[in-house]
């Protein structure tokens, strides 16, 4: 056996035994015929020793994988897809398992593991032997954490596996072997062939990782989604100077994906990635709000202009911190943080009922530059109860309403 980061091989089917989550291996097993086995991430992270919420399991079956999966989905009461007739592939779904079977593509087991798109996931895990077969040295791979292919076709003949390589680098902080990064380089255009929302979901993949940055920063060195003057434009930060010992962990998973997706791809780009319109709604005040401080100092925003920032970006401000100077940084999520500061989170002490109940208007314009008239003097502490509230309203409709002759 080749590769030596895996001494005992009875450790897969202990781990597959012993999971809570997939009690009901034994009766999968039964139904699966002489000849399967298991391949791809579900072996490399029992390898790795690494868990995850979701479960998805690869198995290879040597004929009717249709029938088998139907046959095991009816028996334990599970959802069952049909996700390619032609080619046999079917996916079981239970609670957080997820189980694709697929028939055999080669003739012998070794040319199916050669046709997958990375070494770390062509470790199979024959059943009938309960043993491993590593041919491209996959174990080795893992050892050293290092992504290789066997073949250069295979990332071709599904273009997605080349953002793949940096959902790896995110997910499991491996190297990108230099082979491959020039392949990568010559090859990243192919992905306009993918579809739109596979490369979106890949994307999530990689800007959530615990190693998000470091994959995000070689998605813009290797210029993935863009020319080679695509990031010259000033709102794309230089990631590898940003301190971001500045958020607390909470906030980092909360708000640094939205703040990576940000600095790797424009709205153009998002637009055709089919991203969520409140993802892109984001962007685009993240980038307006950063250009206008480009043009004038935050110092010089009269008050106005600093209530509709906060306003604007009240919900994700920790994605915008970046974008300030640094001497502002730490006092603005100090404020943030704090969420009876009335700036940070504009609020108001009355509402359209309350004013419309008390002052006689109606619905309309009037009433909602009313509202932000008096959430504006809140958030200046020009008002400190209702009866100022009240009484500043009835100010401001005084010397702002419609005079009817």
């Amino acid at each position: 056996m080749k590769g030596s980061i895996y001494k005992d091989h009875t450790l897969v089917i202990d781990e597959l035994e012993k999971s809570k989550k997939f009690h009901n291996l034994d009766l999968i097993l039964g139904f699966l015929p002489q000849g399967s086995y298991l391949v791809g991430g579900y072996i490399r992270d029992i390898i790795l020793g690494r868990e995850t919420e979701k479960v998805d399991v690869d198995i290879v079956v040597p004929l009717n994988a249709i029938e088998i999966g139907k046959k095991i989905a009816d028996n334990i009461g599970s959802k069952f897809i049909i996700l390619d007739e032609k080619r046999e592939v079917v996916r079981i779904i239970l609670n957080h398992i997820s189980i694709d079977i697929a028939n055999q593509i080669s003739p012998t087991i070794e040319g199916d593991l050669c046709s997958r798109d990375f070494s770390i996931n062509s470790i199979a895990f024959l059943l009938d032997k309960k043993l491993l077969f590593d041919p491209l040295n996959g174990l080795k791979d893992l050892e050293f954490g290092l992504l290789k292919t066997y073949s250069e076709k295979n990332l071709l003949n599904d273009p997605l596996r080349i953002l793949r390589c940096f959902r790896f680098v995110s997910e499991l902080n491996f190297k990108i072997d230099l082979k491959l990064v020039d392949f990568i380089k010559k090859n990243k255009g192919k992905l306009y062939l993918v579809a739109k929302e596979r490369i979106n979901y890949e994307i999530q993949k990689i800007v959530n990782g615990e190693n998000a940055l470091k994959a995000v920063i070689l998605v813009k060195k290797f210029n993935i989604f863009g020319s080679d003057n695509f990031y010259k434009n000033s709102f794309f930060l230089d990631l590898e100077k940003i301190n971001y010992l500045e958020l607390n962990q909470e906030e980092k998973e909360k708000f640094l994906p939205s703040f990576f997706i940000a600095q790797i791809l424009d709205v153009t780009s998002l637009e055709k990635l089919k991203f969520s319109k409140a993802e892109i709604a984001k962007t685009k005040l993240l980038r307006k709000w950063h250009f206008l401080l480009e043009k004038k100092n935050i110092a010089q925003l009269t008050e106005s202009d600093r209530f509709a920032l906060h306003k604007e970006l009240e919900m994700y401000l920790p994605t915008f911190i970046f974008h300030l100077p640094q001497n502002l940084r730490s006092n603005w999520l100090l404020r943030w943080r704090d969420n009876d500061d009335k700036l940070f989170h504009p609020s108001n002490l009355l509402n359209g009922y309350l004013i419309k109940k008390n002052l006689k208007i109606k619905d309309g314009p009037i009433l909602g530059e009313l509202l932000h008239y008096l959430s504006e003097e809140l958030a200046y502490k020009r008002l400190n109860n209702f009866d100022e509230a009240i009484y500043k309203a009835k100010r401001w409709i005084e010397q702002n309403a419609p005079k009817c002759d």
